[in-house]
C-alpha cells in the first residue's frame, strides 16, 4: 500500500478546523473536572466515548447518567464504548485485531448498545480494537447497519489505531487512523488512500507529546488530514499498581490546546 510521509502537507491542510476526540476519561467520581470541562461553553468536542465499565455495566451507573445527562443539555455528542474484540486478550490501547475471528460475539455487542441507548441515550457508537484486514468487513458491516437501525442517525467512529483496508471508509462517519505514543507519530506515515476523503473522516490519539511539541503535533493532524485529535502528555506507562492509561486524564496543557484549536487556528 502506497504511502506519503508524514511531514509533506498536502492540499486539504490549508484552514483546516480541528476539533477534540476524546477517547474516554476515567469514571466521573475519579475525574469530576476532565467530564466537568467538556460542558464548558465554546470547548471544541467533536465527542466523548462513554465507557462505563469495560462497557455499558450490568445496571445504570447514577454517576454516568448525571454526567451523559449534563453533556447531553451541553449539546456534546455521547458514543458508547464497544469492544470488538475478545475482552482481556490485549491491553486496552492495544492499536487493532487482524482477523475477523478476533473479533467477539455480535449478539453480546448489540447487547451492549441496546443497554447504551436504554440508559445513557447515547448518540452513537465507538468500535474500539476493530479489526484492520478486509477479512473483518463483513461482520463489522453487519454490526454497524444493526447499531443504524436501533439508533437514528447514529455516529460511529471505528478506533483501528492505525490505517485499515480502505473498505472500512465506507461504512462508518470515522476512522482513527493512529493511536499511540508521540515518538512514534511525529514519524508518521498517511496512508495514500485517505487522501479521497475529506479530513472529518480521520482521527488521531496521541500520548506523551511533550507542552513544547504541540504546535508540531497540531501541524502533522492537519498535514495528514485529521480533523479530530486528542493529544496528551500523559503517558501509557507501567508502575507497580499495572499499567495506566494515558486518556484518563485531561493533559496538562489542556487550556491551551482548547484555546488553540478553537480559534480555529491554521497553517
Amino acid at each position: 500500500m502506497p504511502y506519503l510521509t508524514g511531514t509533506q502537507p498536502t492540499a486539504r491542510s490549508t484552514h483546516l478546523r480541528t476539533g477534540l476526540g476524546i477517547p474516554g476519561y476515567a469514571h466521573p467520581l475519579l475525574a469530576p473536572t476532565e467530564w466537568g470541562e467538556l460542558t464548558r461553553p465554546g470547548t471544541p468536542v467533536h465527542w466523548v466515548v462513554l465507557n462505563v465499565a469495560d462497557g455499558p455495566g450490568t445496571r445504570p451507573d447514577p454517576h454516568c447518567l448525571d454526567t451523559a445527562a449534563r453533556l447531553r443539555n451541553a449539546g456534546v455528542r455521547i458514543l458508547g464504548h464497544l469492544d470488538t474484540a475478545h475482552l482481556g486478550t490485549a491491553h486496552p490501547d492495544a492499536a487493532h485485531f487482524d482477523t475477523a475471528e478476533d473479533t467477539r460475539a455480535f449478539g453480546e455487542v448489540i447487547s451492549e448498545a441496546h443497554r447504551y441507548l436504554d440508559w445513557y441515550r447515547v448518540d452513537g457508537f465507538f468500535l474500539d480494537r476493530c479489526p484492520t484486514e478486509r477479512a473483518g468487513l463483513p461482520q463489522i458491516r453487519r454490526t454497524i447497519t444493526t447499531l443504524r437501525a436501533l439508533r437514528d442517525k447514529a455516529h460511529i467512529v471505528l478506533g483501528h489505531g492505525t490505517h485499515p483496508h480502505p473498505g472500512y471508509a465506507e461504512c462508518a462517519d470515522q476512522l482513527v487512523t493512529f493511536r499511540g505514543s508521540w515518538s512514534d507519530y511525529r514519524w508518521s506515515q498517511v496512508a495514500e488512500w485517505t487522501a479521497d476523503y475529506p479530513p472529518d473522516r480521520f482521527c488521531h490519539f496521541v500520548h506523551g507529546v511533550p507542552r513544547p511539541h504541540l504546535d508540531e503535533a497540531l501541524r502533522i493532524a492537519r498535514w495528514q488530514g485529521a480533523a479530530t485529535i486528542y493529544f496528551t502528555d500523559r503517558t501509557d506507562r507501567t508502575d507497580r499498581g499495572g499499567r495506566t492509561s494515558p486518556w484518563g486524564a485531561m493533559p496538562g496543557y489542556w487550556d491551551e490546546i482548547v484555546s488553540r484549536i478553537g480559534t480555529g487556528v491554521s497553517e
